[in-house]
């Protein structure tokens, strides 16, 4: 056997064990102690709250993938990927993906692959788990808020809002990407739209940005009905949900805009070629994880998507990343 095909499959397999002593220097804030300058391992240990023997084995792996470089006397310091795994970057994200429930969940991917449930839902009820535990649901709206700053902002800062008055972000979070399409339109007014224990704490992206006085907060059902205004802002939420309850969240922002308005998703679309190595994939199996029903889709899944609600597609802006903005107008 090859032994560079042996050593592929090793990375392979062993792969989480990487991904999770990644979240756990996150969670125990290493990197922002590290992007203050470098640290003895012992020093550093006082400061996060670590043994210093274990920490230094952590640290040691961590180099080996390029997080942190170690220096003389275990002196460790920051290198500029590590610097993307800040509070201020995808630290949030980091801790988000490697906490019990997430962790949990995803131990359980062979009965959703099995079943086709979502593993998460079995477990723990659906997201109704996080309005019952706010420590858990903290944890994921900093993970959310750190995939909006740094993963799905290039979308919007693509997008030019200037046309449109109101813009409501539908399942908008904590507000970081309405920061940013209102910082780019300082004209424009933002309605940040979420269920109440999300709103209960939202709002610091967008007092951070300086936008806070142009937007309200209202927490509501999407399901039910959102608010009215000209330009809607689904970020990752279509895709949390399956073909029929996403055509019914899309076809309460088509009743409720106004003329001439139009619906944004800002999502990873599947690649139409097979074999093709893409992020999108990864997270479909997050959706199956995660969500009941949910799933990643092409770009004319969600066409048939929008026209089932009463919307075209009228153009696909591909950003530098992993996604896409698709702009929809009334049919």
């Amino acid at each position: 056997m090859r032994p560079e095909l042996i050593a592929r499959a090793a990375g392979l397999v062993t792969g989480a064990w990487v991904a999770q002593a990644v979240s756990t220097a996150a969670a125990l804030s290493v990197p922002d102690e590290l992007a203050r300058g470098p640290r003895p391992v012992t020093e550093l240990a006082v400061a996060v709250g670590a043994d210093a023997g274990a920490l230094y084995r952590l640290l040691r792996a961590l180099s080996g993938v390029g997080v942190v470089e170690e220096g003389e006397d275990r002196v460790f310091a920051l290198t500029e990927l590590g610097e993307l795994l800040t509070a201020g970057a995808l630290g949030g994200f980091a801790v988000m993906l490697g906490a019990p429930f997430h962790r949990r969940a995803w131990t359980d991917l062979e009965h959703s692959v099995r079943t086709g449930e979502s593993a998460f839902a079995r477990l723990y009820g659906g997201f109704e788990h996080f309005g019952d535990h706010p420590g858990d649901g903290e944890v994921l709206n900093a993970g959310m808020t750190a995939a909006s700053n740094l993963l799905l902002a290039p979308a919007v800062l693509a997008y030019d809002f200037t046309p449109f008055g109101a813009i409501v972000d539908v399942g908008g979070g904590h507000g970081a990407l309405l920061a940013l399409a209102l910082s780019g339109h300082p004209s424009g007014r933002g309605v940040l739209f979420d269920l109440p224990h999300v709103i209960a704490t939202a709002g610091r992206p967008l007092r951070e940005a300086g936008v806070a006085g142009r937007c309200e907060l209202v927490a509501g059902d999407f399901f039910q009905r959102v608010p009215a205004g000209d330009a809607y802002l689904l970020a990752n939420i279509v895709h949390d949900w399956d073909d029929e309850r996403a055509v019914a969240i899309l076809s309460g922002c088509r009743a409720a805009m106004t003329d001439g308005g139009h619906v944004l998703l800002v999502e990873a679309v599947l690649p139409a070629t097979r074999n093709e190595p893409h992020p999108a994939t990864l997270i479909d199996l997050e959706m199956l994880v995660m969500n009941r029903g949910g799933r990643q889709r092409t770009l004319g899944e969600h066409q048939r998507l929008l026209e089932r609600a009463g919307l075209r597609l009228t153009r696909e802006i591909r950003s530098e990343g992993t996604f896409s903005l698709l702009d929809a107008a009334a049919a």
